[in-house]
């Protein structure tokens, strides 16, 4: 290992075990309850209504949109399990390997798109910046020669963490 490397401070490692994970961990729980409360109720009253390429389009985002969020819930448990010490960081890579952080997106281009519901569209932006958000920050954590590498050339490691930063905090 060099010897930058050792003395490196991984913004991400320090930002996984801090108060600004539980914010997001909270965040992110708090969407998944959010979500479940309105495709049980609201959701479920007004799709009966849409017409009918939009109530195609929301049965396939419905099942995107909670894919997802049950994705990053599951992360957000493996991270604060680590945080607890309740697991291992091995244990988590290998548990990691089954949450699939990528993917998972929506066309916003597709016919009936702006026919949906305003109250399930927000659902479901909010649900692809905080799977952005987390997704940095597992390659971050868990994958960083994989981060090193889809940075352009010029970036700097200062610059690097700073985006980090913007991501994590939601600055974007």
């Amino acid at each position: 290992m060099s010897e930058t490397k050792r003395n490196t401070i991984s913004l991400a490692d320090h930002m996984a075990n801090s108060g600004q994970f539980k914010a997001l961990y909270a965040e992110g729980m708090g969407l998944v309850e959010e979500t479940a409360s309105y495709l049980d109720s609201t959701g479920r009253t007004v799709s009966k209504t849409l017409p009918r390429m939009a109530a195609v389009l929301y049965a396939a985002e419905s099942m995107r949109l909670t894919t997802r969020l049950m994705q990053m819930a599951s992360w957000l448990l493996l991270q604060r399990a680590v945080n607890n010490g309740e697991m291992s960081r091995d244990q988590v890579m290998a548990e990691k390997n089954k949450v699939r952080l990528d993917g998972f997106n929506c066309d916003r281009s597709a016919a009936g798109w702006t026919d949906l519901p305003e109250a399930f569209r927000d659902l479901v932006e909010r649900s692809l910046r905080l799977q952005n958000r987390v997704a940095i920050l597992d390659r971050e954590i868990y994958r960083p020669d994989e981060s090193a590498s889809i940075k352009p050339d010029n970036e700097n490691a200062v610059q690097a963490q700073q985006q980090l930063l913007q991501t994590v905090f939601g600055k974007r």
